[in-house]
């Protein structure tokens, strides 16, 4: 039997909400299922409010109680830097795992990291979202190097981000691993059931976007995809479940110009834990019309759900969504898109692709990341 082993995760956690804060929980779960004793240093302060384009960071869900969290990191006060790295460094644990997910935060996660590495003997390796961003601003690659030099090696979610990092670092070791299912969210409910918990009704045909709004993801694109003719005679009605990161006025502004209020059902509230897996188990068919991406978390809630989607090949998306086999791949254009809603519909392809969501996802396991982490770990021995 393995040693038990001291394990630190580094990054946003409760009483943070949204995907960056599941993942790190369910990460930490993952480790004590193996009997590893883990601890989540999280954010005081993640970002400014003025930088912050959400309602709220703050989660109103209770501690989980099977969790260490301590509340202690100041994305923005180098003196705060300095007291948790040397507090995490005196622990000395065996290994410490950063999420790193925007330029910003490199200053403040990447001196914590530097300080811990004093200790001689943690391992720190980067659970990496994108080296580069979606939305690029002045200094992110100054930041994004002073980050790649501050940890051991890194663990990268989709293949065109670990391209990113060979041009960033070409020595510290880098593995590759898919995002691990989103699991937590509950389990399946039939779909009769989830439209009735949402007021919707009970025979349509529904489709899901979900997430928090931003523009490189495209909901702009599926709005106009909605307002093709061949999409508008077939009933079909778009579910949109995200909070607006973003000016939510253009995107009201092309369903009041294609008159799509009664095909476009809006959730644009942040959605609860315990409320995502109603929307998704409502809907046929999860779509990502992303014009710019990595990877995402919401296809491995899908996954969860056995949901077929539609998704856009930009980034890592295709690298988890094999075409007509969970559901299609296309170019991030309307008439695409509007064409591969209108064929799983068309083809009543529902049954078929939820057979293969189920033999899919049987790669994206919280034990395959562990292991890679692991692999990654070894070579750096």
């Amino acid at each position: 039997m393995a040693a038990k082993r001291k394990i630190v995760i580094v990054g946003s956690a409760w009483p943070l909400r949204g995907g960056l804060a599941a993942y790190n929980e369910r990460l930490a779960r993952a480790y004590q299922d193996r009997g590893d004793e883990v601890v989540i240093y999280t954010f005081s302060l993640q970002y400014p409010g003025f930088l912050f384009p959400g309602k709220t960071q703050y989660s109103s869900d209770p501690k989980p109680s099977d969790l260490n969290i301590y509340v202690k990191v100041n994305s923005i006060n180098p003196l705060n830097w300095l007291r948790v790295g040397n507090e995490i460094k005196k622990q000395k644990p065996d290994l410490v795992i950063i999420k790193f997910w925007i330029p910003f935060m490199a200053p403040c996660l990447g001196t914590i990291a530097r300080i811990i590495r004093r200790n001689k003997k943690s391992r720190i390796i980067s659970i990496i979202d994108n080296i580069i961003p979606h939305e690029n601003r002045p200094g992110d690659r100054m930041f994004g190097n002073y980050w790649v030099k501050s940890v051991d090696g890194f663990i990268a979610m989709s293949k065109s981000v670990l391209t990113d990092l060979e041009t960033f670092d070409t020595k510290r070791p880098k593995l590759f691993c898919p995002h691990p299912l989103y699991d937590n969210f509950g389990a399946i409910i039939p779909k009769s059931e989830a439209r009735k918990k949402l007021k919707l009704e009970a025979i349509g045909k529904y489709i899901l976007f979900f997430g928090f709004i931003r523009d490189y993801k495209g909901l702009d694109l599926l709005l106009k995809a909605m307002a093709v003719e061949k999409i508008r005679n077939t009933g079909i009605k778009l579910i949109v479940a995200g909070e607006f990161y973003t000016d939510a006025k253009p995107y009201h502004e092309i369903i009041a110009q294609h008159t799509l209020d009664d095909s476009v059902v809006l959730a644009t509230d942040f959605i609860p834990d315990n409320e995502v897996g109603t929307y998704f188990c409502a809907s046929d068919i999860v779509v990502q019309p992303y014009k710019d991406a990595t990877q995402s978390g919401v296809t491995q809630i899908a996954y969860h759900f056995n949901k077929p989607m539609i998704t856009t090949d930009v980034g890592g998306l295709a690298e988890i969504v094999p075409d007509d086999k969970v559901g299609y791949v296309v170019n991030p254009k309307v008439d695409e898109i509007a064409d591969a809603i209108c064929r799983f519909y068309e083809k009543q392809k529902e049954a078929a692709f939820i057979e293969g969501v189920k033999e899919e996802k049987s790669k994206y396991t919280w034990e395959n990341m562990l292991q890679t982490i692991d692999k990654l770990t070894d070579q750096q021995s």
